[in-house]
């Protein structure tokens, strides 16, 4: 995941840019104002971005995160100091999904990022009206102690246990994370169709499709009586 950190003090940018790498993400080159910000969003497209609210320069923080929102789509965190309580409410208008307080420490900037990602995947879920509501055509889950960006197109089919789901990938991975299958449908495109009460199926990867099966590549999933006629009609095949 792509991190982008638009702060003008050299020695807070590179605790965070060296905090951000301990979790496992990727960081983008530092940015001090908001003309060199816009240049590295539209050459790298971050997934989060970290932002001072005073940069340098007559743009603001809070500029930048309104052309994000308008144009770029993707969430931000506000850092702010104790004592910029006026800009702090101008902020707000620009609904940041997570604000920082300096000073911080690396705690407390590991929550933040996994608060701006939960809230961006919310406010999305919620604005959203047909299941396209995922981020750049990927989905994050969590492994361990970070998020791991999918592609959907890499998913061939998701398999329900009990509490836990399996997730497997075209790279032969396969991730689990702590969920049902009613709350992942709602996050996948229209490609995914559920053939079985344990199964969840990206319709890209079918090869074919028998009575009781559906085989994507090398898999062999069971198709559910309830949900034959439905996967059949969307496939053109009934």
């Amino acid at each position: 995941m792509k991190v982008i950190i638009v702060e003008d003090e050299f020695i807070i940018a590179e605790t965070i840019s060296n905090s951000i790498k301990e979790m496992g993400y990727e960081v983008l080159d530092s940015v001090s104002n908001y003309t060199e910000a816009i240049e590295l969003i539209e050459e790298e497209s971050p997934d989060i971005g970290i932002l001072d609210i005073q940069l340098a320069g007559k743009k603001t923080g809070i500029d930048l995160a309104q052309i994000i929102n308008e144009k770029y789509h993707f969430p931000f965190i506000f850092l702010t100091s104790k004592t910029d309580q006026f800009s702090l409410q101008e902020a707000k208008f620009t609904e940041p999904y997570a604000f920082l307080v300096k000073p911080f420490n690396k705690h407390e900037l590991r929550a933040s990022v996994e608060l701006a990602l939960y809230n961006y995947s919310q406010r999305k879920h919620r604005h959203i009206e047909s299941l396209n509501s995922v981020i750049k055509d990927c989905i994050f889950i969590k492994q361990k102690d970070q998020y791991i960006r999918l592609k959907l197109s890499d998913i061939i089919y998701l398999q329900s246990d009990s509490v836990y789901i399996d997730i497997y990938t075209q790279q032969d991975k396969i991730y689990t994370v702590r969920a049902s299958l009613n709350e992942y449908i709602d996050q996948l495109n229209v490609q995914f169709m559920r053939i079985h009460r344990s199964y969840i199926i990206n319709t890209q990867h079918i090869t074919k499709v028998d009575l009781a099966f559906v085989h994507l590549n090398d898999n062999k999933i069971p198709i559910g009586k309830k949900y034959k006629e439905p996967l059949l009609k969307k496939l053109n095949i009934v």
